[in-house]
């Protein structure tokens, strides 16, 4: 049998040396958080893992162990005939559960019997986590952020997504926090992630680019929808970062909003929903003739008053207060909000 354990701090940084990355808690707790790039092989499920815990507490641990032993005993057969049958001898996996103890011991002993070269990450999935709270304090402070600003609907989403094609370091928080960063911001069809899954995307992005080159990234508030920006992060791009401040003439404005925002013509309620939490900054008479607005399909005009009431003064007391380098901020204009002018902005900023 061939099975060792490896260190969190070690792990962290020689993830790409494994060939799987094997979650083995349950789909409960691996859709929590994981290890980027894991698989989930639960050697118990979500009710398992609750009975046995209860048993655990209530009758007692021997017991508890039996009952588990029992059903972690079949599971591991279904793994290894399901998901291990085709795998080569110089299959190099690495385990670990909630504290790297009983769940990945287990089957990374069965691996190991089989002659497969086995890791267990020691401390679990508790120790990872740990390692990426502590390297999220400091790994901002080796990397130079671009900031792009601009007011709401001015393209920063898609400027962010044309640098990327253009091969440039993008780290797009919106995109990992499934949110757009508004009172609208809720992606349609995508809940947003836990915050600590969120924290381990941004960590594990950061990690995987190269600190002499910069790193493009939008003028974020504090939390985008439900998650929480990591403090450390959001300093250095608030202290450090060169801004660069996109225009978008207010039409080409109105008509990107239209587009990103388009769905609400099919869920108007949720839209209403959302206007009536803006009750207390705008007053109940503006909030209800938003909503009287989208109730009658009146769709440009409430986007063209949230732009100029609510979104547009929001941006400026917010930029000026947070942002040290607005004051000498590039300005860029931007012609439309469509693909080609992105492109052509992009490879401004990009150009030598």
């Amino acid at each position: 049998m061939t099975l060792k354990s490896i260190a969190a701090d070690e792990a962290t940084a020689t993830l790409g040396a494994f060939d799987t990355l094997i979650d083995a808690r349950s789909p409960a707790e691996f859709a929590d958080d994981h290890l980027p790039g894991a698989v989930n092989w639960p050697v118990l499920d979500n009710d398992e893992r609750r009975e046995v815990g209860t048993e655990y507490k209530q009758v007692s641990a021997f017991d508890a162990r039996k009952h588990g032993a029992a059903i972690v005993a079949r599971r591991v057969a279904d793994i290894v005939e399901r998901h291990v049958a085709d795998k080569p001898r110089q299959w190099q996996p690495l385990v670990y559960c909630w504290r790297g103890g009983q769940r990945s011991g287990t089957l990374a002993w069965f691996l190991g019997q089989i002659g497969f070269r086995v890791t267990v990450l020691e401390g679990g999935y508790k120790a990872f986590r740990e390692q990426v709270r502590e390297q999220l304090k400091t790994l901002a402070e080796g990397f130079e952020f671009t900031v792009i600003a601009g007011r709401t609907g001015s393209g920063k989403t898609r400027l962010l997504q044309a640098l990327s094609e253009q091969g440039a370091q993008v780290l797009d928080l919106e995109a990992l926090a499934c949110h757009r960063g508004s009172v609208l911001g809720g992606l349609p069809h995508d809940p947003q992630p836990t915050q600590k899954a969120f924290d381990t995307a941004v960590w594990h992005t950061l990690h995987g680019f190269d600190a002499a080159r910069p790193v493009f990234v939008e003028s974020e508030s504090r939390k985008i929808g439900a998650l929480a920006v990591p403090e450390a992060l959001l300093a250095r791009m608030r202290a450090h970062g060169h801004c660069v401040v996109v225009t978008l003439p207010d039409d080409e404005r109105l008509q990107l909003l239209l587009e990103e925002y388009g769905f609400f013509a099919q869920q108007v309620d949720r839209f209403c929903d959302h206007m009536a939490t803006l009750t207390e900054l705008r007053g109940k008479a503006t909030v209800t003739r938003w909503q009287e607005m989208a109730r009658q399909g009146r769709w440009p005009e409430v986007f063209a008053e949230l732009m100029q009431q609510h979104y547009d003064p929001l941006y400026l007391r917010s930029m000026s207060r947070n942002f040290t380098g607005m004051a000498a901020a590039q300005q860029l204009m931007l012609r439309s909000g469509q693909a080609g002018a992105m492109r052509e902005a992009a490879q401004t900023l990009l150009a030598p």
